[in-house]
């Protein structure tokens, strides 16, 4: 299968590409500097230069593809609804080369991003076999930028690994290269219309995350108030103090996802990931 990727030489795209190349799919990822097309050739795939408001790209290396894989997001959270806009625009440039090919066009779900999910499903009423993949809010491994790194500077900056309250609420987990697996097999079988949710780690307190942060920068652990939350963790605070497990329903959702498409998370889980180091070299 041809294959094009948006976001093809991000944390999560470089590994989505490695994985179907790696399956013997072709793979055309979209870039735009002649440095992230050397590292799309060093994954085994051709490059077409452009960006998310090319949206001519969009629609011609959809059409000569076998399916989609979108994974680009501009990640401007000073102007969130615009970045969702631009989404749409793309995500609807793309639906249209798609419509009526019965081709698979796998995206990925992103926080109030619901108006551009609800328009990638309603494609499957328009012959594409289109899904979309909610992943956990951790996606761990190496070059991991998210909110456990963030934890992490935070502990070394105030000398302290902190959790809220007893810190009993839960965070949902996946490494980047069992998401990539689950990316493959959404392409390759995932039915019209389908959430998919990307969950290794179906909930990790978060105190032992804390914990483990401690251990390994040797500072202590400690309980902090919820209204202390905002002063330590800054924007982080209001989303520690969430069951993120609850919010995603992963206790139905994940098993659910891995019986429809035979997926099986096989890498280390986030504990054991961050008892390796990596995070802390």
């Amino acid at each position: 299968m041809h294959v094009f990727v948006t976001g093809a030489t991000g944390y999560i795209g470089s590994a989505v590409v490695r994985e179907l190349t790696g399956a013997g799919h072709s793979v055309t990822g979209l870039c735009r500097s002649e440095k992230k097309a050397a590292t799309l050739q060093s994954l085994g795939a051709k490059a077409v230069y452009g960006t998310l408001e090319d949206l001519d790209t969009l629609r011609a290396a959809a059409e000569t593809a076998d399916g989609v894989i979108h994974l680009a997001f501009t990640n401007d959270f000073s102007d969130f609804e615009g970045a969702l806009a631009l989404d749409l625009r793309a995500v609807e440039a793309i639906g249209a080369a798609l419509e009526g090919s019965g081709k698979p066009f796998i995206t990925t779900a992103h926080a109030n991003g619901h108006t551009v999910d609800q328009a990638v499903l309603a494609m499957a009423d328009r012959g594409v076999r289109s899904s979309v993949v909610t992943l956990a809010p951790s996606v761990h491994g190496e070059g991991d930028g998210g909110f456990v790194p963030m934890m992490i500077d935070i502990a070394r900056a105030k000398g302290c690994s902190a959790y809220i309250g007893e810190g009993t609420n839960r965070w949902p987990a996946i490494h980047r290269l069992d998401a990539a697996v689950l990316y493959r097999r959404a392409l390759e079988s995932a039915p019209a219309g389908s959430r998919l949710l990307g969950a290794g780690d179906e909930g990790i307190q978060l105190r032992e995350i804390a914990a483990v942060i401690g251990r390994q920068l040797n500072v202590p652990v400690v309980s902090i108030t919820p209204e202390e939350a905002e002063a330590h963790f800054g924007f982080l605070g209001s989303i520690a103090q969430y069951d993120i497990t609850s919010l995603y329903n992963t206790a139905q959702a994940s098993p659910a996802t891995r019986e429809l498409l035979g997926w099986k998370p096989v890498q280390p889980g986030l504990i054991a990931d961050l008892e390796s180091g990596h995070y802390f070299a």
